[in-house]
């Protein structure tokens, strides 16, 4: 592997010393706030820049520190291309755990970080904003929780909203206007349910009928009799399962064709992924159906770079941190300050997955592509926007 930066890393602590830190880190969040005029104003254009990036190396989950080091290649990738700004980054394992991750956040600040990257998950990354609150340091998390984004918080993974906002326009643009939803009884589900319910009101298209399911094999085998009745009731020309691989998706997929049901009648519709892992596009009840992809030219190029960097391909959620990276540059370098409302106030960034902008309210638009699966292929049906305008 080919490294592109020096990495600083924090020592692991033993239990009691973590208490101990973690105590005093708290106590002196509160001296920090007093502060706040004078610490995590930003650089000045011309400036190193001192990004602290929480990543969970030390995790007890197996294969996070695989993709620790994933997410700091892409972060180290980004800086290598900086033009004009020079980047100091400082890694701060969390050992995935969201007391960890304030903590360290706190040091970060301490230590004079002007921005943060990460954490990883959403627990972790609202610890973090909570920890950080009364500085002016913002965070760039890799979360897609946009419940948890706000003030100084903003999510870089990609959202439901954005999701079903780009697949119900294209659907209701196409004829697919008559829209049932399948999610499971979950908050997930009911999250990726909700974010329908909006596309469809700002689109035009109507959600005809939902159908809640126990996230079980069960719970799907008994969903099928009520999919089945509510097509023949309400004439959905469309059906948006928001289940991604590693859910109900591929027993859905699965099941639905064995159980006759017409997939030119009704299209189905993802909000996720159907692309990771791989297998699930050979999935019979799936072909035809549409679903959404970050730009795909973008994406590639993307995984050229970083295999040249470091002769490995990338995880999939490295682009990421190269985005966020990306932000960070394009932002100090447009403004010379690092605030929440600076990363909101520009046109957008070009990123790893392709164009993207941080919102106001700390939430993410991406520019997506629609994609259809014929004989088990990709195949683009709507590009990905270059830019991002008042839609897609």
């Amino acid at each position: 592997m080919a490294p592109l930066g020096e990495i600083t890393m924090i020592p692991a602590l033993t239990r009691f010393h973590k208490f101990l830190r973690l105590s005093l880190l708290l106590l002196f969040g509160v001296v920090l706030s007093a502060c706040q005029a004078t610490m995590g104003t930003g650089p000045q254009v011309g400036q190193s820049v001192r990004v602290a990036m929480l990543l969970p190396y030390g995790s007890p989950n197996a294969g996070d520190d695989l993709l620790a080091s994933s997410l700091e290649n892409a972060a180290r990738l980004a800086a290598a291309e900086a033009v004009g700004t020079q980047i100091e980054l400082v890694v701060y394992p969390t050992q995935a755990d969201a007391g960890t991750a304030a903590a360290v956040a706190q040091q970060a600040v301490a230590e004079g970080a002007d921005v943060i990257l990460g954490p990883l998950r959403s627990d972790a990354a609202a610890a973090v904003g909570v920890a950080v609150a009364n500085t002016n340091v913002s965070v760039l998390s890799f979360s897609n929780n946009a419940s948890i984004a706000g003030r100084n918080l903003f999510v870089l993974g990609l959202t439901y909203d954005n999701a079903a906002a780009r697949m119900v326009s294209y659907a209701a643009a196409n004829g697919r206007d008559r829209i049932m939803v399948v999610h499971a009884r979950n908050l997930a589900g009911e999250v990726a349910r909700d974010a329908v319910r909006r596309a469809a009101a700002a689109s035009g298209a109507t959600v005809v009928g939902e159908i809640a399911y126990e996230f079980s094999q069960t719970g799907v085998v008994a969903a099928l009799p009520e999919v089945e009745a509510m097509v023949a009731q309400t004439g959905a020309n469309a059906m948006i399962l928001t289940a991604d691989a590693s859910g109900a998706l591929p027993l859905f997929g699965q099941l639905l064709p064995d159980n006759g049901f017409d997939t030119e009648a009704t299209k189905i519709i993802g909000l996720t992924r159907w692309d990771i892992p791989a297998q699930t596009l050979e999935i019979r009840g799936l072909q035809g159906g549409w679903f959404v992809l970050p730009d795909p030219n973008a994406e590639s190029a993307f995984r050229t770079r970083y295999q040249l960097a470091y002769q490995q391909a990338p995880h999939n959620l490295a682009p990421l941190a190269y985005d966020g990276m990306r932000a960070v540059i394009d932002t100090v370098g447009r403004t010379g300050r690092l605030g929440g409302v600076d990363f909101a106030s520009g046109s957008g960034f070009a990123g790893a997955n392709g164009v993207f902008r941080l919102l106001p309210d700390g939430s993410i638009e991406r520019g997506l592509a629609v994609v259809t699966l014929q004989d088990r292929q990709i195949i683009l049906v709507d590009p990905a926007p270059r830019t991002l305008g008042a839609g897609f």
